[in-house]
């Protein structure tokens, strides 16, 4: 039965500021790599970490090979497609239109949920739903709600749509494991298995962009050393964390806890600016800290 506790909580908070760390890392190197280059690279680096913790699960007798197209397809998801998407959408979109659009996965994961998976959404979880996005909706106008009617709607805006209705496919997933002993693999062994299948994607879709021209990496050491913290925290700490909390807080629970990406990326940002932080960014974390609160009541019974 789903679960929200201090450690989930955690969990999930914690998988959710790496990927606020992510999307300002991803945005600083706009212009060294290319979108599909870095997701490539980041998910070879992390691919080479997490190799002598999991390299058990390539075995000719481990469950993977049993379960060949379910981590294939969790690999396309989670990893490769996923990354290449929210990069190319950075590439060709405002933030303001990326994380706005992003917020929309507490919906998608219901919708997903009760059309898939026989999981249908009580009242509490569609109104929690609609409080966090009017939480993330005041981050990101920065309590100026009217400037959304201004937003232009642009092609990475589609590509950030069809991110996260990948990613909620992929929670959903996680959340149901493919064989009866699933759950009982190594940590490592699971997450080396959605990783290097992540990568061989991500490596395909980048030869593609070789292939194009539109290929291009100049990297300074500084910038290498942003790569490798990607390639660890919001790659492999944050996906090691973020299927921990699903597992135990269901997937519908869990995407409420996405809609604090957009906070924690405006703190980093004004923090790196030297800004200090505004009232409606308190606002914003009360509604957003509401929507999971009212989301998880049932959980919590």
């Amino acid at each position: 039965m789903p679960q929200i506790n201090l450690a989930t909580v955690f969990y999930l908070t914690t998988a959710t500021f790496l990927w606020a760390c992510n999307a300002i890392g991803a945005k600083a190197l706009v212009g060294s790599i290319s979108p599909i280059t870095l997701s490539a690279l980041r998910w070879g680096i992390a691919a080479l970490i997490l190799l002598p913790l999991g390299w058990r699960v390539f075995r000719p007798n481990s469950g993977l090979w049993q379960n060949k197209i379910r981590f294939l397809t969790l690999g396309l998801l989670g990893v490769g497609s996923y990354n290449v998407l929210l990069y190319l959408a950075l590439q060709t979109s405002t933030a303001i239109n990326v994380t706005l659009i992003g917020a929309s996965m507490p919906i998608w994961m219901l919708f997903i949920g009760a059309i898939f998976y026989g999981v249908r959404p009580n009242l509490l979880q569609i109104a929690g739903a609609a409080i966090s996005i009017l939480g993330v909706a005041l981050v990101l106008t920065k309590g100026e709600l009217h400037t959304i009617l201004s937003m232009e709607a642009l092609i990475g805006d589609l590509y950030i749509m069809f991110a996260t209705v990948l990613w909620a496919i992929y929670s959903w997933m996680i959340s149901r494991p493919g064989t009866s002993n699933e759950r009982e693999w190594p940590w490592s062994e699971f997450l080396m298995a959605q990783v290097m299948i992540g990568f061989i994607w991500a490596a395909l879709f980048d030869g593609l962009e070789l292939v194009s021209g539109d290929a291009y990496m100049h990297l300074n050491q500084w910038e290498w050393l942003l790569i490798l913290f990607i390639a660890v925290g919001p790659s492999l700490i944050a996906y090691r964390y973020w299927g921990l909390g699903v597992s135990k807080a269901g997937p519908t629970v869990a995407a409420f806890f996405a809609n604090l990406i957009p906070l924690f990326t405006a703190l980093l940002s004004a923090a790196l600016l030297g800004q200090p932080p505004q009232l409606f960014h308190g606002l914003a974390f009360i509604l957003i800290a509401s929507g999971i609160l009212i989301s998880s009541i049932r959980s919590g019974r």
